[in-house]
């Protein structure tokens, strides 16, 4: 019985696992990080309190539970010996038959790793909920201070990256102010909030038309988002953003710009070197190029392209290894357009169910095949009922547009129950612009030394009651 190895429980992870499950001549272990599969399309609604982290989220067990030949397991990958083909983890060493890496991607501050403390990304859970608390704590601030200066600060949100990523903030943040939280204050008119979205290229959306990118900046403009291209991020402290020869006072700034392949794609074969390679990322706010090729590994196992990515065969394979295939995120697949594939869910379904149909094929003594994409449209929300979409060769905006980009994200939704509470949670909103996820959670879990002596222990009170 063959043993494969994935290493990552997201969209080709998962996927790939799940094409797996029915085999009886194949044992599957897959590891992650995390107990859960994360929906990251919809992760900004848990930063902008529409949606709340379980909602998106589904334990992986539960997903393969019917799969009696598939182990899960929590833990790290710390290393991959492809000459003893085995994988070290944090809880010990996985010998494979097959392999497949797909970690996902990190963000990439372009050399100032010191930004991110203050412009957290969206790529996890706790990222959107850090990004939360800083946006309603903001928003608390404000309603306590009489310092007009003070004020504006606290109520301008600057978001770094025209992305569909950047594009899905700012518009949820100027969509909030303006409906969510009119109601909800006293002393501040959250109508007021400054947003800015800014860009380094000279339009948002750059992987739609020119039309559709226009709209989506009208779209934004109504909902009071100011749209700045040709800008870049220099600078960023807890005091704001140096954008060009602007300087945004701020004490709210979110990064959605670059992105890279996560770390562990440099461990295989080697102990730990990391060439130096160009980062770029047509979502950037910020673009630092240090040569922009593709550079070899010093140990001559692997080719990382400028944004860290592992360069894959036409199967999606490691050239000169066979059996260990790179998916989703990890993967730079140039071989059917000539540029490298877009790091989005669909791209990573496809790869992953792909990478079990190989080793399927494999299993069969049938020849391989060439992976192909199938692009079935792009899409982008900026707020309630408006939306541009791609698909084919049709482009619609609006409302039309707003409900195909619900239909097909509840579509992918990972189970039944998080499909239902996501149309509940959307309705309600739809019909009482309120968000049922405003809470504040802080950081620090510890009580220590801030007991408050003068209320009763838990035993205490309820001795009290029974008295």
């Amino acid at each position: 019985m063959k043993h494969v190895v994935i290493v990552g429980g997201g969209f080709a992870g998962l996927n790939a696992a799940k094409k797996l499950g029915s085999r009886r001549d194949v044992r599957v272990t897959l590891v992650d990080r995390q107990n859960y599969h994360l929906f990251q399309p919809l992760l900004y609604q848990v930063a902008m309190a529409g949606l709340s982290p379980a909602d998106i989220a589904t334990p992986i067990r539960s997903v393969l539970a019917r799969c009696r030949n598939i182990s899960v397991l929590q833990g790290s990958v710390e290393g991959v010996d492809l000459q003893a083909l085995a994988v070290s983890a944090d809880f010990g060493r996985l010998e494979f038959d097959y392999l497949l890496l797909c970690c996902g991607s990190m963000p990439s501050y372009f050399g100032h790793g010191d930004w991110e403390e203050h412009a957290p990304s969206l790529k996890t859970i706790p990222q959107a909920t850090e990004i939360r608390r800083r946006l309603l704590s903001a928003y608390e601030a404000a309603e306590r201070t009489d310092d007009p200066e003070t004020r504006r600060k606290l109520l301008t949100f600057v978001v770094i990256g025209g992305g569909p990523t950047g594009v899905e903030l700012a518009g949820a943040i100027g969509e909030m102010s303006r409906f969510t939280l009119a109601r909800d204050f006293r002393n501040i008119d959250t109508r007021l909030t400054r947003v800015i979205l800014i860009e380094s290229g000279p339009r948002i959306l750059s992987m739609f038309s020119e039309q559709q990118a226009a709209r989506a900046a009208r779209d934004l403009e109504k909902l009071g988002v100011q749209v700045w291209p040709n800008t870049l991020a220099t600078e960023i402290d807890e005091h704001g953003v140096q954008a060009g020869p602007e300087r945004i006072a701020s004490s709210t700034v979110l990064w959605a710009a670059g992105v890279r392949g996560v770390e562990v794609a440099d461990l295989i074969g080697r102990p730990g070197q990391q060439p130096e390679r160009a980062q770029t990322d047509r979502e950037s706010g910020v673009v630092t190029d240090r040569g922009g090729r593709a550079e070899p590994d010093p140990i001559g196992r692997l080719t990382l392209d400028r944004g860290g990515r592992v360069v894959v065969d036409e199967d999606l394979s490691i050239p000169g290894h066979p059996n260990v295939f790179v998916a989703g995120d990890q993967a730079c697949f140039t071989h059917q357009t000539g540029a490298p594939l877009p790091g989005t869910a669909p791209v990573a379904i496809q790869q992953g169910r792909f990478v079990a149909r190989t080793i399927c094929r494999d299993l069969a003594g049938k020849p391989r095949e060439a992976f192909r994409f199938v692009d079935r449209g792009q899409m982008a929300t900026i707020g309630r009922s408006r939306a541009v979409a791609e698909i084919g060769g049709l482009r619609f905006f609006g409302w039309f547009a707003w409900v195909a980009w619900l239909v097909v994200h509840v579509y992918f939704l990972v189970g039944f129950k998080n499909r239902l509470l996501v149309v509940l949670h959307w309705a309600w909103s739809y019909v009482t612009f309120r968000r049922g996820a405003r809470l504040i959670v802080e950081r620090e879990w510890r009580f220590g030394g801030r007991e408050d002596k003068t209320v009763p222990a838990a035993d205490e009170t309820r001795t009290e009651g029974k008295e």
